[in-house]
């Protein structure tokens, strides 16, 4: 695997590369799912995580809780037309994915 590293560094002319993992997130049981009020919003020709995040929350980086609540980890995941449930109220949203990381 070094030398991969190595490649890479020598074609991007840099020192290092930092390599960050990938968390493991749980999705919401029910319990926790029926604390939440989810909008719909069907995806159209356009749409991203992060401008839904920032239509609905205010805050474009909070895109990863629309992907995480819908299962969907990338924008490819998602399809024209596919109604995804957008996670509110969003202390409520906040509170959940804290809950599921203990």
């Amino acid at each position: 695997m070094m030398r991969m590293y190595e490649d890479q560094r020598a074609a991007r002319n840099v020192r290092t590369i930092n390599h960050y993992g990938s968390p493991n997130l749980s999705y919401p049981n029910v319990s926790q799912v029926s604390r939440l009020k989810p909008r719909p919003h069907v995806w159209t020709h356009g749409d991203r995580f992060y401008k839904l995040a920032h239509q609905y929350y205010s805050d474009k980086r909070l895109w990863w809780l629309i992907a995480w609540y819908n299962m969907t980890p990338t924008e490819n995941h998602v399809v024209l037309g596919q109604i995804l449930q957008i996670p509110l109220p969003l202390e409520a949203a906040l509170s959940v994915m804290k809950d599921r990381e203990r």
